[in-house]
């Protein structure tokens, strides 16, 4: 079986979708009945990371795929 190593496109690539899943399930055409920013804010920094510190941390790689 052969791996590889995932690159930082793949990780961006990846962050993106889930941020657009993440648009388009609170998002909901404007019907959605319940809004709390703080939970949106809690699935926005678990998805995406936070901007202020870098991916992978200093001394690891990307995980490797297989």
């Amino acid at each position: 079986m052969s791996f590889r190593r995932e690159t930082a496109d793949d990780d961006k690539r990846r962050t993106h979708a889930l941020l657009d899943a993440v648009d388009a399930a609170f998002d909901d055409g404007g019907r959605a009945q319940y809004h709390d920013p703080d939970f949106e804010e809690v699935v926005l920094f678990g998805v995406a990371g936070d901007p202020s510190h870098t991916y992978p941390p200093t001394g690891h790689g990307y995980p490797r795929r297989g």
